[in-house]
């Protein structure tokens, strides 16, 4: 997908409507007041070499640079939001209510804008500790973060 694509994507995300019940929809999952979908995923299909998926994770860091600067130039410069307290927190037993749990369980950290239509955008970028994975998503949700 080309960051085009993923604009339109987002921009989709910020309008649409949010569905009663969770639901999967698209690369991604939709539920009461969100919308998650991923931009770039490991996938166990792909080549196991490791020069493609070097290739991919550059890729996927590329992407999430060049999201970062277009939404900025929309909604200035991002809030970088730490998840590590929340991830602490669940796992002492806390509830995060969707759409964060699943955010805070995979990611140490979020860049986040907050819309003219009073939601959320947030990108989550993934990045294994020890290897080459790397995954993208965005969050477009009306709930304020954990």
């Amino acid at each position: 997908m080309t960051t085009a694509h993923h604009l339109r994507l987002i921009d989709g995300m910020r309008t649409r409507e949010f569905p009663a019940e969770r639901v999967r929809s698209g690369s991604g999952v939709s539920g009461p007041g969100y919308h998650t979908a991923f931009l770039h995923m490991d996938d166990d299909a792909w080549e196991d070499d490791e020069a493609g998926r070097l290739e991919r994770r550059a890729q996927c860091l590329a992407d999430h640079e060049a999201l970062v600067t277009l939404l900025g130039s929309r909604w200035g410069a991002p809030q970088m939001i730490s998840l590590w307290s929340a991830q602490e927190r669940m796992m002492s037993g806390e509830e995060i209510p969707a759409p964060w749990a699943d955010t805070v369980a995979g990611c140490e950290y979020l860049r986040m804008w907050r819309t003219e239509e009073e939601r959320w955008v947030a990108l989550a970028l993934y990045l294994e500790d020890e290897g080459s994975g790397c995954e993208l998503s965005v969050l477009v949700t009306e709930i304020d973060p954990p």
